[in-house]
């Protein structure tokens, strides 16, 4: 048996961790998320996760980022099978959010969870939870370039569609709400015709 200070891994260490974590997280919940448990569950010493994450919260953190990640390349993903029009594109990615949350809800909890709400001390957490947003303000900005969002900021339109998949998936995931994706669609379009974009 090997002393606790040694360790040993073939490939990407890091890497290997925060899938580990990952799937903790998403099988046993965040609370179950320990250093140690993801030590265990990849095979290394107890001490090697500290060579790549600080402590919990740096691990945690890059949960959430690669969660952030995976949800923005499903929404690019969706938003290049829709139309080329800007307003289609988003409800196409009002569908894929509230699919992704679907999907992983326990994730997007931790993706979430007030402790991550100021990403300050995560660089690289705040990165990959901007992009999503990014690509929304994107396409309200080639709509209001085309007169097409009236009476509202492309700021603000994008806080309220925002809003508005978020609790929809939120709601879904505590059994409120049925048909998430529907609702989504549904929600967004009502959002986009009443701004004049559709």
């Amino acid at each position: 048996m090997k002393p606790e200070s040694a360790w040993h891994f073939d490939g990407d260490l890091k890497a290997a961790l925060t899938a580990a974590a990952r799937t903790i997280v998403e099988r046993d919940g965040v609370e179950a998320l320990t250093l140690r448990a993801v030590a265990a569950a990849t095979g290394v010493s107890a001490m090697a996760p500290y060579h790549h994450f600080r402590d919990r919260s740096a691990l945690v953190a890059a949960v959430a980022a690669q969660g952030f990640d995976q949800l923005y390349a499903e929404k690019m993903a969706a938003l290049a099978t829709a139309s080329g029009d800007p307003a289609q594109r988003i409800v196409a990615g009002s569908i894929a959010y509230v699919r992704f949350v679907a999907e992983h809800p326990t994730l997007y909890r931790l993706m979430k969870s007030p402790a991550l709400a100021n990403c300050a001390a995560h660089p690289d957490l705040a990165a990959a939870a901007a992009r999503p947003g990014q690509s929304l303000a994107a396409m309200l900005g080639e709509l209001a370039a085309a007169g097409r969002l009236r009476g509202i900021g492309p700021e603000q339109a994008g806080a309220i569609i925002w809003a508005l998949v978020h609790g929809i998936a939120t709601l879904a995931n505590d059994a409120y709400l049925a048909d998430a994706e529907t609702l989504a669609a549904d929600g967004a379009a009502a959002l986009l015709a009443g701004w004049g974009a559709l």
